[in-house]
């Protein structure tokens, strides 16, 4: 009997201790898989993606993705991550209209929009901003 009595106690004791941190405000938070920056014409574009699920667009609040939208988050910094490790940059090609600079974990990427003829991970890239951009963020 005691010693049902000292678990029940513990159990009470953890659920309080639960219950006072998350009354502070304790919480945590999803890491950020990459942010993405594409310059050129029009407005500059800054795409901040967290693993939770969400996007920030040009610095405006978070707001949720559609899990689809994160997959290929996922999937797009799975595969920079070699070239960000490697640091990437590839200069303009003649007849370049936008540059990306991708920071991931390991480090940053940096192309232009001729260099994703070379690398298919690239051109994934260059889809996710101009999808996301005219999709979530709404512009173009």
């Amino acid at each position: 009997m005691l010693t049902f009595v000292r678990a029940r106690r513990a159990v009470i004791a953890v659920a309080a201790v639960a219950l006072w941190a998350a009354g502070c405000g304790l919480s945590v938070q999803s890491a950020d898989l990459f942010v993405l920056q594409r310059t050129g014409q029009g407005q500059t574009l800054t795409l901040l993606v967290s693993d939770g699920g969400t996007i920030r667009c040009n610095g405006a609040p978070s707001q949720p993705i559609s899990d689809a939208l994160l997959i290929q988050a996922r999937d797009l910094a799975d595969n920079l991550a070699k070239d960000a490790k490697a640091k990437l940059s590839l200069p303009p090609g003649h007849n370049s209209v936008y540059t990306y600079k991708v920071k991931l974990q390991d480090g940053t990427i940096s192309f232009a929009d001729t260099s994703a003829n070379a690398h298919h991970e690239l051109a994934a890239a260059e889809l996710f901003a101009a999808q996301t951009a005219q999709g979530v963020c709404g512009h173009t």
